[in-house]
């Protein structure tokens, strides 16, 4: 009798723990719920915007634009804060790379740089023949982190790079094209609508090329003639359905933008100064710290300030990592892996 009487006491404070959690998952989701359909209003202009441009960027969120706005609407807030077209060609003319090659690690340096919205690693590699694109090819269902992408390659630092199916988080199959040493491991340009192809050249330079209307064969062609040694994609595309962007400086010359350009989110960035030297970057964001992240806008004026002749957004969000001298300086910022990264097919790394 007494076994029964506390086990239906336990039983009776169980109900009323599960009922107090039920009611508070149901009283956090209307108040998710509330507040979304508040900051999708019109009452509220600049949240609408800030909001559906952020959320557009990430990989798996876009359909909550969608629970409140039609297509339509969405797309019209997307006009209004987008970006101009800058298709110019990289001038290689523009970057002169000193013959001085150095290999130390003073040859790298590193600065911690903070935005209103965001907080960012800058890292600077002098000599830029440093800096080359790693690879787990040939490709398996799982990626590996960035920490071990880098020591697999023997190599001392490292970031994220281009598009790749983070479904999961397997990471073990890139998107669009993949160049290693000068070697096409992937090419599927019409994969993904709107790719930009950012790498390296043979003589170390920079190039930013979009390749958008090209198919296997026009990449084959372009890697040889510009004698393309590792490279990544990104995607330029501005719709209902996603909202990214790649060319952020041309020649010296900064994309323009309309309305706020972009949402917020973490951020990796690539560009080279007149000197070649190399600059890789990487922002937080989507709460971590305290931090939305940043916008187009930030990276084209912290690029600005570290000299950028050329320079390109590349995979952001949760891929975004940074990683030197045996530790994280940026991480994803998913808290499940907040010391470490997300899976990767490949990234651009410095020996």
């Amino acid at each position: 009798m007494a076994n029964k009487l506390i086990s239906k006491k336990i039983g009776k404070f169980a109900l009323r723990v599960g009922s107090i959690l039920l009611a508070f998952v149901l009283a956090a989701v209307l108040t998710v719920a509330i507040s979304l359909s508040m900051i999708c209003s019109d009452r509220f202009p600049s949240a609408q915007q800030m909001f559906v441009t952020t959320i557009l960027e990430t990989g798996q969120l876009k359909f909550l634009a969608s629970i409140f706005l039609s297509n339509d609407e969405i797309q019209e807030i997307v006009n209004k804060n987008s970006m101009k077209q800058l298709n110019a060609q990289v001038d290689s003319q523009l970057i002169q790379i000193s013959d001085d090659k150095n290999t130390d690690e003073e040859d790298i340096e590193v600065t911690e740089v903070s935005g209103a919205t965001f907080s960012g690693t800058m890292m600077v590699i002098k000599d830029p023949s440093r800096v080359s694109l790693a690879t787990i090819y040939p490709w398996k269902e799982k990626g590996v982190t960035l920490d071990q992408l880098v020591k697999d390659n023997d190599a001392i630092a490292g970031m994220n790079g281009g598009l790749y199916d983070s479904t999961n988080n397997t990471g073990g199959k890139p998107m669009g094209v993949i160049v290693s040493n000068g070697e096409i491991q992937y090419n599927q340009p019409q994969e993904v609508k709107g790719l930009v192809l950012i790498g390296f050249t043979e003589d170390d330079l920079l190039e930013i090329i979009d390749i958008s209307t090209m198919n296997a064969a026009d990449v084959k062609s372009l890697v040889k003639e510009r004698k393309i040694r590792d490279a990544v994609t990104f995607q330029e595309e501005a719709s209902d359905a996603n909202n990214h962007f790649v060319q952020l400086i041309i020649n010296n010359e900064a994309r323009e933008m309309n309305g706020m350009g972009s949402g917020l989110n973490p951020r990796t960035a690539i560009g080279q100064r007149a000197d070649g030297a190399v600059l890789m970057f990487v922002t937080d964001g989507r709460g971590k710290s305290g931090h939305l992240g940043a916008s187009s806008g930030d990276l084209i004026s912290v690029m600005q300030e570290y000299g950028a002749v050329n320079a390109a957004n590349l995979d952001g969000g949760s891929s975004s990592c940074m990683y030197y001298d045996g530790k994280y300086l940026k991480s994803s910022v998913t808290f499940y892996y907040e010391n470490s990264s997300w899976r990767l097919p490949a990234g651009f790394v410095v020996k």
